[in-house]
């Protein structure tokens, strides 16, 4: 169904003096949405074009980065509807584990009560209740934006349907030797108590301490380590340094007594020890550091932890050896450590190093903290016991595809990107320690085995009816359900109708942040369930920053949230900014500034069509383009086609910015700022032209808003209802325009007359004419063609470029003139009497020597090493545009005062 269809319960009227977004957006997206306008039918015919949301968070409000994405992925969708393709945008939110369950833990603090307690089927009756209250926040924030899913089909990552495939691909995995349990390293939240993802930590940085301590070898002398975690040196199992680091060769392989505990640790020689950074002497503590993990690999160490799952110390890996050495080890103190919160052992251990003699020295050290996003806390890495998927033998194929060029990186520079991270996968850890989430399909029996399956009757078949079954606690991480969005959301496992016609999807559109997380793992599952690439193109957008480029944070409190520009600007002002900026790969200035200019240009289209309609332009079924006759009328069809050209090329491109320009100049500054103005005359003296002129101005008019409406469906959306166009719009409704005949010979005059009022409106500029003085323009050297067009565009001419008569010079050029050059002739604008010349004169100097200066100010300053070195890069940047603008007003003025010289 169109959304003419959608919306025809509004009657063709006069349009309103201003366009009041708030009036209208509503109701056409309630009536929209309650047509079916934006519902998916593979039956219905139609190539397929499919895009799935980015799933947000369930707990999630719209920011602008979403805006940001829904925004291009909606003129994409609305785009493709427009042309006639089958156009499903399938919409859906994530579960979002952690960040779901700490909202309700949180929720339940405020009622006293414990979510252990609680018990976890209350728990998770308690989340259900969370989400289906406030969970459906963002997608109504979307529709405010304007966003055309097919909401009928929304998904959930929890829903029956997915976790059934969820439970399937786990067991399929498992039962191909691509999922399994493994002690490894996790990063660990020690207040959250589970493992959580790399995305879910950031380095922050921290002003700390660099310890420098003394370690004594077995056989006499010392070795001095640096480190900034003195507390793991409970779990210390070596001393690496560098094999080519000639200070410690004769060091390797002997045995260190490890202070406080009295273990005995050996020295191992490996290339992890950089001999340029601290002393080159490195500690190895397997359980408590990524590094040192692979460290300990490669020397066949052991890992044992000295923290346990809310970082206090732990001694039981390292109890049954700690020895007594006089001088260099402390059981008790050691003993007396347990319980402790590892920043409070620090401060202890230190004291007692010290007090032993073998803490050397401390210097202060700026270090990047590992921390939770979401709860703040220190995120320690830790050895436990996790299922693990094969990541990196399921990553082939997806390489493949994209050197092939099944799936294509625009810009295809984060090709490089993917490939890097592609290279250095590590087993993805899958399973969390939560109870909110896709709980893992593994049963552990009375028998000591384990029991992989769908169900637990399944499971319980497996081990037979003597063995009792516990299933494992934990959860699956949120991107193993999110890596299988693009198929579990078109109904696999089961062979549907959606699956089959709309998969692979066409286009994916997201940040750069989430390739490897996300993007990366659609294509392993994609590939792997079935045996299709799960998308043909993936579109990296940037990042929104402030109009200064600055990025947005509530330190800077330069933030912005999108439902406020909505509510003061609308929604299709605010979506015009966005696309403006969207460059291929670049990140986006944005803010209220941008989004008021974007206003203005809805205004602007708004205010041609109430003129042109108060003027009895109207759509004509029956105007055929390609039998106009007037020049003007020729000249405007021409434009428009270029127009829809360059805008469906652009659209193809993926370059949102350049459709948005164009879509942008040929209405401002092409139909508005000159079809329009060169119709007044025409329309005042009324006839056949004029008519001709009226019936080409509405079906240009009605190009424009289809050609728009992807972008500002709310505002062309009303015009095309109250204007009274008929036919589809919204659907099967994308603008064609045959070749006009003439249009070479039209636009070339046309042309010229702009070109004309535009250099004469620009000299006047220059001179300080007042605008209520007109000024004759006398021509030099013109052809006939040229006099032939300046009389029959007199009237034109006489008005916009403010000519008290446009003629051929007769005799010598006035001797006080401004001139100009336009093709072959040279045309005069005499100023004496119209302006005082040698204070005109007087004024460009100054100014021009103003300007001069400025310049050498700025040069100075972006001449000096220390400010471009220093200074923060928006503050370098800012002062290289100030140059810039300088140069270029300098060099208007120069032109200005020789043209009076």
């Amino acid at each position: 169904m169109s959304e003419q269809n959608a919306h025809s319960s509004l009657i063709p009227s006069d349009l309103e003096k201003a366009f009041i977004p708030a009036d209208y957006e509503t109701t056409l997206y309630r009536l929209w949405e309650n047509a079916g306008t934006f519902r998916a039918d593979p039956g219905k015919g139609g190539s397929p074009y499919s895009i799935m949301f980015p799933p947000p968070n369930v707990t999630g409000t719209l920011h602008l980065g979403h805006a940001l994405t829904f925004t291009l992925q909606d003129i994409l969708i609305r785009w493709q509807r427009e042309k006639g393709a089958n156009v499903l945008w399938q919409p859906g939110t994530d579960h979002a584990g952690i960040a779901t369950q700490m909202v309700v833990e949180r929720a339940l603090d405020k009622e006293g009560i414990n979510r252990k307690e609680l018990g976890r089927p209350r728990f998770i009756e308690r989340v259900w209740d969370w989400k289906n209250e406030y969970g459906g926040t963002i997608i109504q924030q979307l529709r405010r934006l304007g966003a055309s899913a097919d909401w009928t089909r929304e998904r959930f990552t929890m829903d029956e349907g997915l976790s059934r495939a969820v439970r399937k691909v786990f067991v399929q995995l498992h039962e191909e030797g691509l999922i399994y349990r493994d002690r490894r390293l996790v990063n660990w939240d020690p207040v959250f108590r589970s493992a959580i993802s790399d995305l879910e930590v950031e380095n922050r940085e921290t002003k700390g301490s660099m310890w420098h301590i003394r370690y004594p070898l077995e056989n006499g002398g010392t070795i001095t380590i640096a480190t900034t975690r003195p507390e793991t040196m409970l779990g210390d199992v070596a001393v690496a340094v560098n094999p080519e680091d000639d200070r410690y060769t004769s060091m390797v392989g002997q045995t260190i007594i490890l202070p406080l505990t009295g273990r005995r640790i050996p020295v191992v020689a490996d290339e992890h020890s950089d001999p340029e950074k601290g002393t080159g002497a490195v500690k190895i503590t397997p359980a408590h550091d990524f590094n040192d993990f692979e460290v300990g690999k490669r020397h066949d160490l052991p890992a044992p932890t000295i923290l346990d799952e809310s970082a206090c110390i732990w001694l039981d890996e390292i109890r049954a050896e700690l020895a007594d050495h006089a001088g260099i080890s402390d059981i008790e103190f050691v003993q007396a450590l347990e319980g402790l919160h590892r920043d409070e052992a620090r401060k202890k251990i230190v004291e007692k190093l010290e007090e032993m003699g073998w803490l050397e020295k401390v210097e202060p050290h700026v270090l990047q903290v590992p921390t939770a996003e979401r709860g703040g806390a220190i995120v320690e890495p830790r050895l436990t016991l996790q299922w693990y998927c094969d990541a990196p033998r399921l990553a082939q194929p997806a390489v493949e595809a994209v050197q092939s060029g099944e799936m294509v990186f625009e810009p295809q520079q984060w090709e490089n990107t993917f490939f890097a991270w592609m290279r250095d996968l590590q087993p993805w850890c899958i399973s969390r320690q939560l109870w909110w989430g896709h709980q893992i399909p593994a049963w552990y029996g009375s028998d000591g085995k384990t029991y992989v399956a769908e169900t637990e009757e399944e499971a319980q078949k497996k081990a037979g009816p003597s063995i009792t079954l516990t299933q494992d606690e934990d959860v699956l991480d949120t991107w193993f359900s999110s890596a299988l969005w693009p198929f579990t959301t078109l109904g696999w496992p089961d062979r549907t109708e959606e699956l089959e016609f709309y998969y692979p999807t066409s286009t994916l559109v997201t940040g750069f942040d989430i390739i490897f997380f996300w993007v990366s793992r659609m294509m392993m599952m994609g590939l792997h369930f079935m045996g299709k690439v799960p998308f043909r193109k993936i579109l990296i957008h940037g990042l929104v920053r402030d109009e200064k480029g600055q990025k947005m944070s509530k330190s800077r409190g330069n933030g912005i949230d999108p439902l406020d520009l909505i509510a003061d600007y609308g929604a299709d002002a605010t979506r015009l900014a966005i696309a403006a900026g969207a460059g291929l790969g670049r990140d986006i200035k944005l803010g209220r500034t941008r989004v008021e200019e974007h206003r203005a240009f809805i205004t602007k289209l708004w205010n041609a069509s109430r003129f042109l309609q108060m003027n009895g332009v109207k759509p004509n079924p029956g105007f055929n383009p390609s039998a106009v006759q007037s020049t003007m009328a020729r000249w405007i069809l021409e434009e428009a086609r270029k127009a829809v050209t360059q805008a469906d090329a652009a659209l193809e491109a993926s370059r949102f910015d350049e459709y948005t320009r164009c879509c942008y100049n040929f209405v401002w500054n092409i139909f508005c700022d000159w079809f329009v103005e060169f119709s007044k005359p025409t329309f005042r003296a009324g006839g056949v032209e004029a008519e001709e002129l009226k019936a080409a101005g509405a079906y240009v008019l009605g190009i424009i808003l289809r050609m728009m409406h992807p972008v500002i469906p709310f505002v062309t959306s009303t015009l095309w209802e109250k204007l009274g166009y008929s036919g589809p719009f919204g659907t099967d409704s994308w603008p064609e325009i045959p070749q006009i005949a003439g249009a070479e010979d039209a636009a070339d005059e046309v042309n010229w007359v702009i070109r004309l009022i535009s250099d004469v409106r620009t000299v006047r500029a220059e001179m300080n004419v007042p605008p209520s003085q007109k000024a004759p323009l006398l021509l030099r050297d013109a052809s006939e063609k040229t006099l032939e067009r300046a009389r029959k565009w007199q009237a034109a001419i006489d008005q916009m470029a403010r000519a008290s008569e446009v003629s051929p010079l007769a005799g010598e050029p006035p001797k006080m003139a401004a001139q100009l050059i336009l093709d072959e002739a040279t045309i005069f604008l005499p100023l004496e009497g119209v302006i005082d010349l040698e204070a005109e004169k007087a004024r460009l100097q100054k100014e021009i020597t103003r300007l001069e200066g400025e310049i050498g100010k700025v040069e100075k300053k972006l001449g000096n090493e220390n400010f471009v070195a220093r200074a923060k890069p928006e503050v370098v940047q800012e002062n290289r545009d100030r140059l810039e603008t300088f140069q270029q007003e300098l060099a208007k003025q120069k032109t200005a005062l020789g043209r009076i010289s």
